[in-house]
């Protein structure tokens, strides 16, 4: 199953990423919280809260992920997987996709690795002709929605920084994640507004996206630990093309600090061919 953006907009890039004929679905991962007060309040504004949790990432270096995407439309529910590592200092990171089995009951697919970098998106096993050992590289500038949602994951640098563009947020309480005590906010973001105060690695997709959308309102819950670190987020995409489609992206971060090395492969290496519909 293939997900449409409705106003697409397409590149070259952008027809090879939306050739990858992936349902794209959020699993819902358990939940995070963010800095406050021992009496169980938070200590300021919670939408300021919430934008500021970029920039602590930031601070923080690194972290491992594990993602989820899930789509819902006619009845059907796929969900995609992922797990890998983010440098949020130098903007890059690594992700083993797994698709599941498709609507016919076929064998799973080989998983995907994806390298993110500013700017682009690099993926191997990619399928649909792509021979086995080569890199396909797309221009997430030019995907109708910055590949919040094509990839089959979204960029967790992309998750933080869309919250950039925080519009209402209120504090739900106090929960865990993963035996790591978190708050938990809920709220929309606007992803125009999120892309004027992105990271320069970050601007040009969540442009596109921005553009792409048919809603640039997006509701999210958001979950920060004591020190402000954002643990977990949860998005709710949704797009209109001859019914509505729902997606929802999680974007699940722990093991601070861990390394994390991305080498991004030679140019002999990246697919130059067609694709494959």
């Amino acid at each position: 199953m293939v997900v449409h953006q409705h106003r697409r907009r397409r590149g070259r890039a952008g027809e090879a990423v939306l050739a990858f004929g992936m349902a794209v679905t959020v699993a819902a991962m358990s939940g995070c919280g963010g800095p406050g007060q021992a009496d169980d309040r938070p200590a300021a504004d919670p939408a300021a809260i919430v934008r500021g949790a970029a920039d602590l990432l930031a601070k923080t270096g690194s972290a491992q992920a594990r993602t989820a995407m899930e789509m819902a439309t006619g009845g059907t529910r796929v969900t995609i997987r992922g797990e890998g590592g983010v440098d949020f200092k130098n903007r890059m990171g690594q992700l083993l996709v797994m698709l599941p089995a498709d609507a016919a009951g076929k064998d799973e697919h080989r998983p995907i690795t994806e390298l993110l970098v500013p700017g682009a998106l690099y993926m191997k096993n990619r399928g649909a002709g792509v021979p086995a050992d080569k890199w396909v590289r797309v221009d997430t500038t030019a995907l109708a929605d910055g590949n919040l949602v094509t990839g089959g994951a979204t960029d967790p640098l992309a998750a933080a920084e869309l919250l950039r563009g925080v519009q209402e947020a209120t504090y739900v309480g106090e929960t865990e994640v993963a035996g790591t005590k978190v708050r938990h906010y809920r709220g929309t973001t606007d992803i125009g507004q999120a892309a004027k105060s992105a990271s320069p690695a970050v601007r040009g997709a969540l442009e596109a996206a921005a553009k792409g959308f048919s809603k640039d309102v997006v509701p999210f819950d958001v979950y920060l630990d004591e020190e402000g670190r954002l643990r977990k987020v949860r998005h709710r995409f949704t797009y209109v093309n001859n019914g509505v489609i729902d997606v929802s992206s999680t974007t699940l971060l722990y093991g601070f600090g861990t390394p994390v090395t991305v080498v991004l492969p030679a140019s002999e290496d990246i697919y130059a061919g067609k694709i494959a519909e």
